[in-house]
């Protein structure tokens, strides 16, 4: 492992860490393919797990051991070692959980590829907020969702707050995006797909309806909170569904609501679609 201490925050070997913007990251030519910034050991090491490659990590030094361990199979990879305050000022926040990974972005997988196999998807259609984007993430994952999609304009999932509240997740679950309306409708259909929008309409079916006898392979679309799925993205749909609400609430947050989706769509016994 390739310990480099640096004591100053504007060092240029700094500059994945400090120069760019996560969506300067994702856009830099180079390296091909852009960057993005993974945050804690525990994250990193699920990054590493999915094949994602390193290019640095930037780290304390009581996190040295860590990085040693994570690095095992990428040797070479230069190791930058700051002290707290050195951390701070170059990330522009405090590294609580003491180690950050600069790692190159994987080619996205086809959506054939993606929801091949699939019996529960998920779609996120214009979801901005970094926090939901990595709640339903890990929701998707501990409740068995197969695939995430998400639409041209949904927010990166790769983000560091997105990577960070997914705890991971984001490397767990395989994903992919979408094109947009009618042309995504027409690829997961020809998929095999049931396409089931989750929208406040007066024709859709309650969840707990849907849920006592649900098609083999469902995708659940989700929509940004206010706004709710496009009117296009409702035309693609085979099926609108609601969530019963009481106590005079009309609706959850788009994590929760997804979170409660899955769970009563989990795939069990015997289902009546293919």
């Amino acid at each position: 492992m390739d310990l480099i201490p640096i004591d100053d925050p504007a060092d240029p070997r700094l500059a994945d860490y400090r120069d760019l913007t996560d969506v300067a990251l994702r856009r830099a030519l180079e390296p091909a393919g852009g960057l993005y910034i993974a945050e804690s050991a525990k994250v990193i090491g699920r990054a590493l797990a999915a094949g994602h490659r390193p290019r640095s990590l930037m780290v304390q030094e009581k996190w040295t051991a860590d990085a040693a361990a994570l690095l095992a199979a990428h040797p070479g990879v230069p190791v930058y070692v700051v002290s707290a305050t050195v951390a701070e000022s170059t990330a522009g926040y405090a590294v609580h959980r003491g180690a950050l990974a600069a790692m190159h972005r994987p080619e996205l997988p086809s959506l054939e590829e993606t929801v091949a196999d699939a019996r529960r998807v998920v779609i996120l259609e214009d979801i901005v907020d970094h926090t939901n984007v990595g709640a339903m993430f890990r929701g998707a994952a501990g409740l068995g969702a197969d695939a995430v999609l998400i639409g041209p304009r949904c927010a990166d999932p790769l983000y560091r707050r997105s990577v960070r509240v997914s705890m991971g997740t984001v490397f767990q679950v395989p994903w992919t995006r979408l094109p947009d309306w009618p042309a995504a409708g027409e690829l997961l259909h020809a998929a095999g797909l049931h396409l089931a929008a989750l929208a406040l309409t007066p024709d859709a079916v309650p969840l707990d309806a849907f849920a006592s006898d649900p098609p083999r392979r469902l995708a659940l679309m989700l929509g940004a909170e206010g706004d709710g799925l496009s009117r296009r993205a409702l035309e693609a749909a085979d099926t609108i569904v609601t969530i019963p609400m009481s106590g005079g609430v009309d609706s959850l947050n788009v994590a929760a609501a997804s979170a409660v989706a899955l769970w009563a769509l989990r795939p069990r016994g015997r289902a009546r679609r293919g």
